[in-house]
């Protein structure tokens, strides 16, 4: 039973960060199974990436049905993504001592207080001005700054995607979690099938318990995203990230 509560209450904080900011599942999941449920982090990330992905889906899909979804340029970035993360990881093991762990928590705090202090307010007009070569650069420039990142500090994926798609791409916001989204499916993929691969099936009870109440929270909160005005859905994702930000430091601090 306490297991159960442990991957529902993961799941709530991972879901709701995928459906609302497209946030990697791993942020929330990893650190709640090592401390409550003493899984190995391996195993914990593993678990986190599967999770990922049907919610990524899930919410990709439904942004899409809402025309708010750039998937050629989505899936430019994607590839570049891929691509690059791997270069970092290579990089990273020649390194010694660059897992930064606290990155991406630190960087889902910051990124919740901005959206609350200063929302994004781009329109779709304004952000279809940009012509379709430069965008193209754009996102090949950009999925190899956030693939790199990525690879070498191991976290943080799902943020720099959203940040950079809003920041510099000067995507809306909408857009910019749709595309996110639709980016981490299968970077999720990537990264569970051979987190899977490496080190053998996981608890199936965790991970059906955390698949299960991520897909859903992730669908109610990109629901509920899609038909938001822009300035509730900046404040929804502000306190959404402040809140897991919190709450992920905390967790950290018990572990």
């Amino acid at each position: 039973m306490f297991k159960l509560l442990i991957c529902f209450i993961a799941g709530i904080g991972a879901g709701l960060g995928t459906g609302f900011a497209g946030m990697s599942a791993a942020a929330v999941i990893s650190p709640m199974l090592i401390t409550f449920l003493g899984l190995p982090a391996y195993e914990a990330v593993g678990i986190a990436l599967a999770s990922d992905v049907l919610a990524s889906a899930v919410s990709a899909y439904t942004y899409g049905k809402n025309k708010n979804l750039d998937i050629r340029n989505g899936l430019i970035m994607m590839i570049t993504v891929l691509v690059f993360t791997l270069f970092g990881s290579y990089i990273a093991s020649l390194v010694p001592n660059t897992t930064m762990g606290s990155f991406s928590v630190f960087m889902t705090l910051l990124l919740g207080i901005k959206f609350i202090v200063k929302p994004v307010m781009t329109t779709k007009e304004s952000m279809n001005v940009v012509s379709g070569k430069k965008r193209i650069v754009q996102s090949i420039l950009c999925g190899m700054i956030v693939g790199f990142i990525c690879g070498f500090i191991g976290a943080g994926g799902g943020m720099m995607m959203l940040l950079i798609l809003t920041s510099v791409l000067g995507y809306e916001l909408k857009t910019a979690v749709g595309t996110s989204v639709f980016i981490m499916t299968f970077t999720a993929l990537t990264g569970a099938a051979s987190h899977f691969a490496i080190g053998g099936m996981p608890d199936m009870w965790c991970l059906l318990f955390c698949v299960a109440s991520t897909l859903l929270w992730a669908r109610i909160a990109a629901k509920f995203a899609n038909k938001a005005s822009a300035i509730v859905l900046n404040r929804a994702t502000g306190v959404v990230l402040a809140v897991l930000g919190v709450a992920i430091l905390a967790v950290n601090y018990i572990k």
